[in-house]
């Protein structure tokens, strides 16, 4: 798993008031209920985001990133992925996340993803954020298209995911730590060779010597990463929140 329990999200260079932030259940075209965590900002960017948490669904960390989200002005659902298989509980020490994990279905996420996207998608272009397993769902949603304006993932971990047969899709921001060992840089080579072929617009940040989920505020060395990377977010999402 990307974060201890105690881990939190480092907050934005941007920060305003948040007008609300509460759990929610969301329901995907399939029939699914599954849980989710809105934050809302006092004052809104135009820009919306669907977070997509790592293996543990929807930690505690990413409730806290919701609301991080929503301090730099967007509208933000986090969401769970295992509302097919687990109860509504916690996603705490004791969730037994790897049983649901192996249970997932790409259709099962894009349906969920979807559900998220379309509650937000009356305020602005929605972009998918995701971490390890979750950046590299982000990265596959927004590939596909999915009605996403793009998909930024961090330290994303490409076993989870098939390269993209068809193209182009909505644009691409690969987050990596140079010291990560989830993904090697031959796999990532070969998926952007990938993303080349099929025309979809990516770009790739490399924090050198940074580790798997260096996005976290406990980790004091790597203060600079996280305020670079919210810096990129920032400037992607602008850059590509086109209408439709």
């Amino acid at each position: 798993m990307c974060h201890s329990t105690d881990s939190r999200p480092p907050a934005p260079p941007v920060q305003g008031e948040v007008a609300s932030h509460e759990q929610i259940e969301l329901t995907a075209a399939d029939g699914n209920r599954f849980l989710a965590y809105r934050a809302e900002p006092a004052e809104p960017n135009g820009r919306c985001v669907v977070i997509l948490p790592d293996v543990r669904g929807l930690h505690p960390f990413y409730r806290d990133l919701a609301v991080r989200f929503a301090e730099a002005g967007f509208p933000t659902i986090a969401i769970d992925y295992f509302g097919r298989t687990a109860d509504g509980g916690e996603r705490d020490d004791d969730f037994d996340f790897m049983t649901h994990v192996n249970q997932l279905t790409p259709e099962g996420i894009r349906a969920d993803v979807r559900a998220a996207t379309e509650e937000l998608s009356d305020r602005g272009p929605v972009f998918t954020v995701g971490f390890c397993m979750g950046g590299s769902q982000s990265w596959r949603q927004a590939a596909e298209g999915n009605g996403l304006a793009g998909g930024i993932g961090f330290y994303g971990a490409l076993r989870f995911i098939d390269p993209p047969q068809d193209g182009p899709g909505a644009p691409l921001l690969l987050l990596r730590g140079g010291a990560d060992t989830v993904s090697t840089p031959e796999e990532f080579e070969a998926y952007e060779a990938t993303l080349d072929r099929v025309g979809t617009e990516h770009e790739t940040h490399v924090y050198e010597g940074a580790p798997h989920s260096f996005f976290d505020r406990s980790y004091g060395e790597w203060a600079e990463a996280c305020q670079d990377a919210w810096k990129r977010i920032l400037s992607f999402t602008e850059r590509h929140a086109q209408p439709g």
